[in-house]
C-alpha cells in the first residue's frame, strides 16, 4: 500500500507540474480574440422563399445562394443554449480573401457609398460594428460574374433576419428557442470597376431589443474559440480538468468572462470534440494518397511525423508545381493558420506566395495534429527540405509565440511579418473596454497603424494615443508595441512582400484555397477539395497569361516608358505600374539637395506640399530610392521616382527597376540553380547535388515537350541523343564515377568535334524549332479562345435553365 500510494503522490506532482509549466507557457500566447468572421447557419435556399428580399439587379451575372457550410434549417445563431452549438463553424465559403483596412476612414458608421478594398474588409467591418451596436452578423446571398465566376455582390444581414420554416422540423427532435423574426437590417456591397467594394443597400433600423455590451461575446458571430486557447484547453484536459475548472482558469487569464471571446457551452463541445481529434480513417486515406503520389511522380515531396492514432502526427507535402513556382516566386511566403483562428475540423495549413500575376500560389500545404514548438520546427525544416534549402526574403505567419519561436530558429535570416488582419482581430477583444467608452478610438488606432507615412510618425502618433486614452498601463498594447517592427507597416518597407501597396499590408492571410476549404470541410473530402483548387488557380493562371499575351491594355500618354512596360509587365502589373505613372502628372520634382553626382528631389501632389516624399537620384548609374519604399516593399516603381525621371529625361525603365517575378516572362529562362537552391560554389561536386539539378531541368523539360506532338518528337529526339551522348561519356571514364569534374584529357575529347561546325548547325536548328513552336503557339491560343467562347454559351444555356425551372 505505501508504495501504491508513493505512486500516487508522485503521478499528482507530475501532472500538477505538467499543468503549471504549460499554463505558464501558455499564457503570454493565449489572446481570445473577438470574431470577426461571419457565416450563414441557415441554409438560404430554405430562408429566401419566406423573406422579403429585394432582388439584385442579376444584368449579365448568375445569382447564387451562399450554402457551402453545415445548413441549419432552425436558424439558431445568437445566444448559444443549443449544446451542439460548437459543430455550427463561424465561416462561409469563402472566407479567407484577403481584406483589407479601411483606407483610412474616420467614420465607423456604415454609409451607402463607403468603399472597402475588399469584400472581406466590408465583412469585418460590419461585423465589428455589429459588435458595437449589440447584433450578430451572417453572410446571405451573394452573385457571381458570368465572366470569370467570381463573386462581384454579397448581403451581409442581421442573424435574426427571415423566419423559420414551418414544419422543417423533426417533432421528435426537442424544440428550439425561435431566434429569426423577420429583421430588416442588411448591408449590400457591390464589386466597383475599380476592384473597390462600396455599399450600395443599408438598412440600420432592427425589429428586435440590442444585445448590452456585457452579453455581446455571446452571440455567435462574435464568439470563437481561439488557437492558444485551444492549447490551453487540451493542456488542461489532458490533466483531467473538467468544462467548469477549464473556464475558471480562461477566465482568470483573460481577465474577464467578456474577454473569454466564447462560453462554457463553447467550450464543452470542444472538449468533447477534441476526444476523436484524430485524422481516423480519412488520415489513412490521405496518407495512402500521398504515397501513391509520391510513388507515380518522384518530384512529389512528403514528409511524415508522429503517430496518427492519436493527436500528435503530422503531414507535410509539395507536388512538382509547387516546388517548380517556389523556384520562380519563392522570394516571399505566407504560412496559413486559419485552421486555428476558425475553428477548422481541418488542421490544414497551405504554404503560399503570389505569382507574376499578384495571384495567391501554392508552395506546400500541412496537416498538423500537434501543435507544439517542436512541430512547427519540423513542418519549417521539411519544407525548407522540399525547396532545396533556399530561404525566402520574408514569411508573414500569425503573432502567436510558438510560431514566431519556430520561425526564428529555422528562418534566422528571414523577415518576419505578424498578419495585421489578427492583431486587429485581438485587439477587438483585447481593447473591447477602450473602444466601447470611446467610439472614435477604433478608427485612430487603424489610422495610426495605416495611414502614418513614417516611423517618426508613428510614434508620435502612439504616444498621442495612449496619452490622450490614458491607456499607460494596457500590458497587451505595450507588449504589440515591442514587436512593432514586425506588424506595423512603416516599419516594414524596406522589405520585399510583393503586395500592390504598402497600406495592404498582411491585412489578412492571403488564401489559396478560398472557397474550396473552409471550417465545414472534413478530412474525407479534403483531397478532392485540394485537388479541385489546384485545377481552378491553375486555370485562372492560364488566362491571365492569355490575357496578357492575346490583348493590349490601352496607353493613357504617349510616353515609351508606359509602352515599354505594357510589353514586359504582366497584365495586372501594368495596370499598377500605368496608375502610378498617370499620377507624376500630379506629383512635380524639385531639386532639394545637389551634391554632384547625387541629387536629391522634393516630390509632392500639388496642393498637398506637406505631404512630401524625397527621391535620392545618381545622375550617371540612374539609380532612385525614394522615402516611401514602395519599390523595395512591393517590386513596383513609385510615383515620386517616375516623377523625377521624367524631370531628369529617363524615358524608359532601367533594367534594374523591372523585376523578372513581375513580368510575362517570369517562368521562362534557366534557373541559376545554385543560388535557387542555396547552394555552395562547388555544389556541383556532390552526387546529390547533381542529381537534384538534373531533376529541376528535367522537369522544365517535361513540361515544355508535352506542349504538343511536334515538340513531344523533337524531345524525343533530343532525349535519344543525349543517352548516346551519356552512353559515349561513361565509356570514356575509366573505372567507377567519382565526384569530381572530368579531367583535361576528357575535355579535350568531347571537344574534338568542330565547334564552330557544330554551333551552326544548333542554330539553323533552333531557328527551325522557334518557327514551328510559334505556328504551334497562335494554334492554341485560338483553341483556347474558342473554349472560352463554348464555356460562356455554355453558362448562359445553364441559366437559361435555372430561370426556367424557377419560373
Amino acid at each position: 500500500m505505501c508504495v501504491d500510494c508513493g505512486v500516487v503522490i508522485w503521478t499528482v506532482f507530475v501532472v500538477f507540474d505538467f499543468v503549471s509549466f504549460n499554463i505558464l507557457r501558455i499564457r503570454l500566447a493565449y489572446s481570445p480574440p473577438k470574431v470577426l468572421k461571419i457565416t450563414s447557419t441557415t441554409n438560404p435556399r430554405l430562408v429566401i422563399s419566406a423573406m422579403e428580399f429585394e432582388p439584385l439587379d442579376i444584368g449579365n451575372d448568375v445569382i447564387e445562394y451562399d450554402d457551402m457550410g453545415n445548413s441549419n434549417s432552425n436558424g439558431e445563431d445568437d445566444f448559444d443554449n443549443n449544446p451542439d452549438g460548437y459543430d455550427h463553424h463561424l465561416l462561409d465559403d469563402d472566407d479567407n480573401s484577403n481584406t483589407s483596412h479601411l483606407n483610412g476612414e474616420n467614420n465607423l458608421e456604415p454609409y451607402e457609398g463607403m468603399e472597402f478594398d475588399s469584400e472581406q474588409a466590408s465583412r469585418i467591418f460590419y461585423n465589428s460594428y455589429a459588435r458595437r451596436i449589440g447584433f450578430s452578423t451572417r453572410v446571405s446571398v451573394y452573385q457571381r460574374s458570368r465572366r470569370d465566376g467570381s463573386i462581384i455582390c454579397r448581403q451581409i444581414v442581421c442573424s435574426r433576419e427571415g423566419f423559420r420554416r414551418e414544419g422543417s422540423e423533426n417533432k421528435s427532435k426537442r424544440q428550439r428557442t425561435i431566434t429569426r423574426v423577420g429583421c430588416k437590417a442588411q448591408m449590400t456591397v457591390k464589386k466597383q470597376s475599380s476592384g473597390k467594394w462600396a455599399v450600395s443597400k443599408l438598412v440600420k433600423e432592427h425589429n428586435h431589443e440590442l444585445v448590452p455590451p456585457d452579453k455581446v461575446h455571446c452571440l455567435r458571430s462574435h464568439r470563437h474559440v481561439s488557437g492558444p486557447a485551444r492549447s490551453l484547453i487540451d493542456t488542461l484536459q489532458a490533466a483531467g480538468m473538467g468544462p467548469s475548472g477549464v473556464m475558471s482558469v480562461l477566465i482568470k487569464e483573460s481577465g474577464g468572462i467578456n474577454n473569454v471571446g466564447f462560453t462554457k457551452v463553447d467550450c464543452q463541445n470542444y472538449m468533447s470534440s477534441s476526444r476523436q481529434r484524430t485524422l481516423g480513417s480519412g488520415g489513412q486515406v490521405v496518407i495512402d494518397y500521398l504515397k501513391q503520389m509520391q510513388a507515380d511522380d518522384p518530384s512529389f515531396f512528403c514528409a511524415f511525423q508522429g503517430n496518427f492514432d492519436n493527436s500528435t502526427g503530422n503531414i507535410f507535402w509539395a507536388d512538382a508545381n509547387s516546388r517548380m513556382n517556389y523556384n520562380y516566386f519563392g522570394d516571399t511566403v505566407t504560412f496559413d493558420t486559419t485552421y486555428r483562428t476558425n475553428r477548422y475540423r481541418v488542421p490544414f495549413a497551405p504554404f503560399t506566395g503570389w505569382n507574376h500575376h499578384g495571384q495567391p500560389v501554392l508552395f506546400g500545404c500541412a496537416l498538423l495534429l500537434n501543435e507544439s514548438e517542436a512541430s512547427f520546427v519540423w513542418l519549417f525544416e521539411s519544407w525548407l527540405t522540399a525547396m532545396s534549402g533556399h530561404h525566402p526574403i520574408s514569411i508573414t505567419t500569425d503573432q502567436d509565440r510558438i510560431i514566431r519561436s519556430a520561425v526564428a530558429q529555422v528562418f534566422p535570416g528571414t523577415r518576419h511579418r505578424f498578419c495585421k488582419w489578427n492583431v486587429f482581430r485581438e485587439a477587438q477583444e483585447k481593447l473591447s473596454d477602450v473602444y466601447h467608452s470611446h467610439p472614435n478610438f477604433e478608427a485612430e488606432f487603424h489610422r495610426c497603424i495605416n495611414v502614418i507615412d513614417s516611423v517618426d510618425e508613428f510614434e508620435s502618433c502612439w504616444d498621442s494615443l495612449f496619452q490622450r486614452y490614458n491607456l499607460g498601463n494596457n500590458e497587451w498594447l505595450q507588449s504589440m508595441y515591442s514587436v512593432r517592427q514586425q506588424w506595423v507597416p512603416v516599419y516594414l518597407r524596406d522589405t520585399f512582400f510583393g503586395e500592390m501597396s504598402i497600406t495592404q499590408g498582411s491585412d489578412s492571410i492571403n488564401s489559396y484555397f478560398d472557397g474550396y476549404i473552409n471550417a465545414s470541410t472534413n478530412i474525407h473530402v479534403l483531397i478532392k477539395q485540394y485537388e479541385k483548387a489546384i485545377a481552378s488557380r491553375y486555370e485562372k493562371e492560364v488566362k491571365a497569361d492569355y490575357d496578357t499575351v492575346n490583348t493590349k491594355p490601352i496607353l493613357k500618354t504617349p510616353s515609351p516608358m508606359e509602352k515599354q512596360a505594357a510589353n514586359v509587365y504582366t497584365r495586372k502589373i501594368f495596370m499598377k505600374f500605368q496608375d502610378e505613372l498617370f499620377e507624376t502628372l500630379a506629383y512635380p520634382a524639385t531639386i532639394a539637395d545637389d551634391t554632384g553626382s547625387e541629387i536629391i528631389y522634393r516630390v509632392a501632389k500639388f496642393g498637398e506640399e506637406h505631404k512630401a516624399h524625397f527621391v535620392k537620384f545618381n545622375v550617371f548609374e540612374r539609380k532612385a530610392s525614394c522615402s516611401c519604399q514602395m519599390f523595395e516593399f512591393s517590386g513596383i516603381i513609385c510615383r515620386h521616382i517616375l516623377a523625377v525621371f521624367r524631370v531628369t529625361n529617363v524615358l524608359t525603365l532601367p533594367p534594374h527597376y523591372i523585376l523578372k517575378r513581375w513580368t510575362r516572362n517570369a517562368k521562362s529562362g534557366v534557373l541559376l540553380n545554385d543560388r535557387i537552391l542555396g547552394l555552395p560554389s562547388n555544389s556541383q561536386e556532390s552526387s546529390a547535388a547533381r542529381y537534384d539539378n538534373l531533376r529541376q531541368e528535367v522537369i522544365k523539360y517535361v513540361e515544355e515537350g508535352a506542349e504538343s506532338m511536334h515538340i513531344y518528337d523533337v524531345a524525343m529526339d533530343a532525349l535519344r541523343e543525349a543517352a548516346k551522348k551519356v552512353a559515349a561519356a561513361k565509356k570514356h571514364c575509366t573505372g567507377p564515377l567519382q565526384n569530381t569534374l572530368p579531367s583535361e584529357s576528357q575535355q579535350l575529347q568531347f571537344c574534338s568535334v568542330d565547334p564552330d561546325k557544330k554551333i551552326q548547325e544548333l542554330t539553323v536548328e533552333l531557328e527551325c524549332a522557334s518557327q514551328r513552336c510559334e505556328a504551334y503557339r497562335v494554334k492554341l491560343l485560338a483553341v483556347l479562345k474558342d473554349m472560352e467562347e463554348q464555356k460562356l454559351k455554355m453558362l448562359v444555356k445553364v441559366q437559361n435553365v435555372k430561370l426556367n425551372l424557377k419560373g
